[in-house]
């Protein structure tokens, strides 16, 4: 990761952003997705626009499958925060947009990833997927 004072270097929006706690979970995310996972970058969005409900709502990562449809909502929280019933319900609420059959929760130092059976409305804590080459 590429860090200069204040500012993080995103490689995703291909700029350098603020370093806020978040975004050093965000970008540690981003990290592991694509080194670890092999996500390519060119497949996630960051800060991806949604609308729920008539308002505007920013989902911190979306992952994208080949077939360019979204395929993983990532939320993260600065280290400290709780990934809680809260969180989780957060990221539900993005998926009645978005219908996608991963959640990712993370706050740097826990990681759940959830698959989402939306036919029987439930959520299995499942092992992070590798992203199909």
């Amino acid at each position: 990761m590429k860090i200069d004072g204040d500012k993080i270097f995103d490689p995703v929006r291909r700029r350098w952003v603020r370093l806020t706690p978040e975004e050093w979970v965000r970008q540690q995310t981003i990290e592991m997705l694509h080194e670890r996972y092999g996500y390519p970058l060119e497949l996630m969005q960051v800060e991806a626009a949604i609308t729920l409900n008539g308002l505007t709502k920013r989902c911190d990562i979306v992952v994208y499958g080949r077939d360019v449809k979204p395929w993983m909502i990532v939320e993260c929280k600065k280290e400290g925060v709780a990934l809680s019933q809260k969180v989780v319900d957060q990221a539900c609420r993005y998926n009645l947009v978005l219908k996608v059959p991963y959640l990712l929760l993370t706050n740097g130092k826990q990681i759940i990833c959830l698959l989402v059976n939306a036919e029987e409305g439930k959520l299995r804590v499942v092992a992070i997927p590798e992203h199909a080459v």
